[in-house]
């Protein structure tokens, strides 16, 4: 298969998921109405180590990450519009699944694993919060819900759509930063899927 051919597969398989995740994100995406604000970033696959930055309705950057040159690290800090780090992110190999550890600038911790990348509707733990990631994961298109079953933040974004931004609705504002940390760590976890699928996928040759 030459690469045109494997593009225009990977096309009609991209195609496939974004109707997907469009079916699945609304039913499963609730309205819990109005939100105090929402935040704004971008999904850009294909480069692990961009910078992320997180912006209000007027544009302004509130939060931007530094993530470590070398992949195999996993590492990233996202930090404030003052440059001060209000989370760090981190993956390591624990048993047979890799792990990504989230650890807020005033302690507080918690754990996601790469097993939520094998469901696309589903109910998921975050270990160490409590809460609920309840909603199409993969397609970044879900609700987080606290351990009284209210909304904390409400995510909705097409599964792959490069430039276009999505929209965090934010319910509980002392919350901010961890959703902030949580909406990053998926993102690179997707991230990595796809650069581990693509590079697998690809021929640059015939067979």
């Amino acid at each position: 298969m030459g690469i045109f051919d494997s593009l225009k597969k990977l096309g009609e398989v991209v195609e496939s998921v974004n109707e997907m995740a469009d079916s699945v994100g609304k039913s499963t995406v609730v309205d819990y109405g109005k939100p105090e604000y929402s935040l704004y970033t971008a999904l850009q696959l294909g480069n692990l180590h961009r910078q992320i930055d997180f912006t209000d309705a007027e544009g302004n950057v509130k939060y931007y990450t530094k993530s470590s040159v070398i992949a195999i690290k996993g590492k990233t800090d996202i930090m404030d519009a003052n440059g001060n780090v209000i989370a760090h992110l981190e993956k390591k190999p624990v048993s047979l699944h890799e792990k990504h550890f989230v650890t807020m600038a005033d302690g507080t911790s918690f754990t996601l694993s790469n097993e939520l990348l094998h469901v696309v509707k589903d109910i998921t733990n975050i270990e160490g919060l409590g809460w609920q990631i309840r909603g199409n994961i993969i397609g970044l298109s879900f609700n987080l819900v606290d351990d009284k079953e209210e909304p904390v933040a409400t995510i909705g974004k097409k599964m792959i759509s490069i430039h276009d931004k999505y929209c965090i609705d934010m319910y509980q504002p002392e919350h901010e930063q961890k959703v902030v940390a949580i909406v990053v760590q998926l993102e690179k976890m997707i991230e990595e899927r796809s650069d581990n699928e693509s590079s697998s996928s690809f021929s640059f040759g015939d067979d």
